[in-house]
């Protein structure tokens, strides 16, 4: 694989890719600042200690990226064949900060950083709306700014928020505001909460190797077995990395919630209007971030349909042009391929 990458669609489609992540300066200086006081948990503690603090080569690259939304990431754009790209705040946003005051600042500070870029490169970058989930009203207003005011298309939120997720009813607001501005929600990966991350951190699998995933998956499936979708029939929800490995066990999730429905052992899980393979067809996207592996794009495509499934790159924290060499190889018929890193961001997005 050594053909030019290039923009403008010489393959038969442009390249859209759906999850690159950027940073701001108060949001890495208020993140350092957890680690150094004490308050960060002991995920930021390894994966902030590390991009923030580390002078090795990959963290300084990263950081470096992070924070460019100009000159820099548009050159990697066009050396990598990269026609657009659909941007969020990294991981893990403002979500981790008690100071709820702060934590909204900081999120509209990026949001009109954000803005910004994008009006300065209006064909090349979109942009999704941070938000702080500490304040769910904060928030709403926020998704319904980006949205009518920022000309954003979507909301990114990088999982959970000091250890509480989206299927506890204060957060309701939130989807409320979704599906007022007909957006997608983008469930980003963060590090896994203390109460679930130690075995993980003691073997070095707490980030994106593999914790990342384990957490956001269990986000997405309190989200479907709490009956966000039967609320919200048009909610649609994004998650990256192949769909954090869920599609591949969905046979069993809906073997097993169904047999937990009978059985009547959770209070929790009641009857839901679709099998969890359902609202995958339905109400969930997946981005291939991260994962440029053909095998699983079309093992996606086949169990959830074409149309809901994306190319991404995961820029700047994988940034490999053979990967992008790769999915222009896929064998798969041209308008999939298409659909595929072109066509379902548009519809999705609303392009």
């Amino acid at each position: 694989m050594s053909h030019d990458l290039n923009t403008g669609g010489d393959q038969g489609y442009l390249r859209i890719a759906t999850e690159e992540t950027f940073a701001t300066k108060g949001q890495v200086d208020t993140i350092l600042r957890s680690i150094r006081d004490g308050t960060a948990d002991k995920g930021i503690r390894s994966l902030w200690g590390f991009y923030g603090t580390s002078p090795s080569q990959r963290a300084s690259e990263v950081l470096e990226r992070l924070l460019d939304l100009g000159a820099q990431r548009i050159a990697h754009m066009d050396e990598a064949g990269i026609d657009r790209a659909i941007l969020g705040l990294t991981a893990p946003g403002v979500q981790p900060f008690p100071d709820v005051a702060a934590a909204c600042a900081l999120a509209r500070d990026a949001n009109d950083q954000l803005a910004a870029a994008v009006q300065a490169h209006p064909t090349r970058y979109v942009g999704l709306t941070a938000v702080a989930p500490q304040d769910p009203e904060w928030s709403a207003a926020e998704i319904r700014r980006g949205a009518r005011e920022l000309g954003f298309k979507g909301a990114i939120i990088n999982s959970h928020t000091q250890g509480h997720y989206l299927d506890e009813p204060q957060f309701d607001p939130i989807f409320r505001a979704l599906v007022d501005v007909d957006q997608p929600l983008y469930l980003h990966p963060s590090t896994p909460p203390d109460t679930m991350i130690d075995p993980m951190l003691e073997a070095g699998l707490d980030g994106a190797i593999f914790g990342f995933g384990v957490e956001t998956g269990l986000h997405l499936l309190r989200l479907v077995t709490i009956g966000i979708f039967d609320r919200y029939p048009t909610l649609q929800i994004m998650v990256g990395h192949m769909g954090e490995a869920l599609p591949y066990w969905l046979y069993r999730l809906d073997w097993m919630h169904q047999a937990g429905v009978r059985g009547q052992r959770y209070e929790r899980m009641k009857p839901l209007n679709k099998t969890i393979h359902g609202y995958f067809q339905s109400n969930v996207l997946v981005t291939s971030s991260g994962m440029a592996w053909e095998p699983a794009i079309k093992f996606s495509q086949q169990v959830m349909g074409e149309d809901r499934v994306m190319y991404a790159m995961d820029y700047p924290y994988q940034y490999e042009l053979d990967e992008v060499r790769a999915m222009d190889a896929m064998d798969m018929p041209p308008e999939t391929k298409r659909k595929f890193m072109q066509t379902n961001a548009e519809r999705w997005f609303k392009l």
